[in-house]
C-alpha cells in the first residue's frame, strides 16, 4: 500500500538456526529446522504486487521472486496505475510460466467482491498492535474503498493473464492461489522489540525492511522457506519504497505457497503474516489477546509437517 495513498502506514549457522530464531536474534523456545518439507517445488516463482494509484508516478510495483535448486532471485518493475501500464508490467513481470501464488498490497475478500465494511483483519492488526509497528487503515474509509477497488482491478488482472497454482490453502478468497499482504505487519510483528526500531508514520515499512535485512533476519526466513539456496541478489541493494512492498508481497505469497503462514481475519479477508517461527512472542500475545474481541478462528496458523 503506497504511503502516499493510504491513510495510514500503507503504503551458514546463521541462516540455518538450531532454534526458532526471530527479528533481533532473539530464540522463541520453539526448534526451526532448515530441511523443511513444505509445499514448494524443487523450482518455482510467485507473485507480489503492491498497489498504488497514481495514473503519472510508478508508484505501483510487480516483484517475481524465482528460485531453483541452487539460488533464490527476484524481479522488480514500477508501473503506473493505467490499464496499459499495468497490463504490460505485470505481463513482463509474472511471465508466461506457472506461479505458485501471488499476494497484493491491498484489502481483498472472497469473491473480490467490495468489501466496504471495518474488517476484523484490520482491526487485529490495529488493537495492540498498532502502537507499536502502526496499522492498516479502515477499509470502510474512502481511501481504503478506492484501495480496495484498486487491489480487485490488479488481482483480476494477475487472474486472467497469469498461470496460478489452485488454492490449497485454508484460508482462500479464490479457487487460484492470490492473497492480501500487509508489508507493514508482516514486517513488524518480526522485531524483537519495535520501540529500538526509529520510525515514523510514513516510513516505518522501509525502516523494518532496513532494520531487518541488516539482522538477516529477511534472509533467514528466505533460507527457512527455501532452504539450502543462495541470494543471488542482496536485500540491501533494494532501495525503493515500492520495490521493498512488492518484494515484501512476493515474500507473503512464498510464505502461503510454502503452506507455512499466520493469518488474521473473517470471510471479510485475510491479512497474511510471517510463518509463526518468526513472529515474536510479543506480537502473538498481542494477537491472541485480540481474538478475545473477535473469534478464536480469526488467529489462523498453517505450519507444514516436518
Amino acid at each position: 500500500r503506497c504511503l502516499s495513498d493510504w491513510s495510514s502506514d500503507v503504503c551458514s549457522s546463521d541462516l540455518y538456526p538450531s532454534s526458532r530464531q526471530t527479528a533481533g536474534g532473539g530464540l522463541t523456545g520453539a526448534r526451526i529446522s532448515s530441511d523443511l518439507d513444505n509445499d514448494l517445488p524443487r523450482i518455482g516463482a510467485v507473485l507480489g504486487v503492491d498497489v498504488g494509484f497514481s495514473t503519472t508516478r510508478r508508484s505501483s510495483a510487480a516483484c517475481r521472486l524465482d528460485w531453483n535448486a541452487e539460488h533464490v532471485n527476484w524481479k522488480i518493475q514500477r508501473f503506473r496505475a493505467t490499464p496499459a501500464d499495468q497490463e504490460s508490467s505485470i505481463a513482463t513481470v509474472a511471465g508466461s510460466g506457472l506461479l505458485q501464488a501471488a499476494a497484493f498490497d491491498g484489502p481483498l475478500r472472497a469473491g473480490l467482491d467490495v468489501i466496504g465494511t471495518y474488517r476484523v483483519a484490520d482491526r487485529m492488526l490495529t488493537r495492540r498492535l498498532g502502537s507499536r509497528i502502526g496499522k492498516p487503515g479502515q477499509t470502510n474509509a474512502p481511501v481504503g474503498v478506492a484501495l480496495n477497488a484498486a487491489a480487485n482491478d490488479l488481482a483480476r488482472l494477475v487472474l486472467r493473464r497469469c498461470q496460478l497454482r489452485p488454492t490449497r490453502h485454508a484460508t482462500g478468497i479464490d479457487s487460484r492461489a492470490i492473497v492480501e499482504a500487509f508489508p507493514n505487519s508482516f514486517l513488524g510483528v518480526m522485531l524483537q522489540d519495535p520501540s529500538l526500531v526509529p520510525a515514523r508514520r510514513k516510513d516505518r515499512s522501509d525502516k523494518f525492511f532496513v532494520h531487518l535485512a541488516a539482522q538477516g533476519t529477511l534472509q533467514r526466513l528466505l533460507h527457512y522457506l527455501l532452504p539450502g539456496r543462495t541470494l543471488s541478489l542482496s536485500l540491501e541493494s533494494v532501495r525503493n519504497h515500492d520495490d521493498r512492498a512488492a518484494l515484501v508481497c512476493a515474500i507473503t505469497a512464498l510464505a502461503v505457497a510454502a503452506g507455512d503462514f499466520t493469518a488474521v481475519g473473517d470471510s471479510n479477508g485475510w491479512i497474511v503474516l510471517p510463518p509463526r517461527a518468526f513472529v515474536q512472542d510479543w506480537a502473538w500475545t498481542e494477537l491472541e489477546i485480540n481474538t478475545n474481541s473477535e473469534h478464536p478462528e480469526c488467529l489462523h496458523t498453517s505450519e507444514p509437517a516436518r
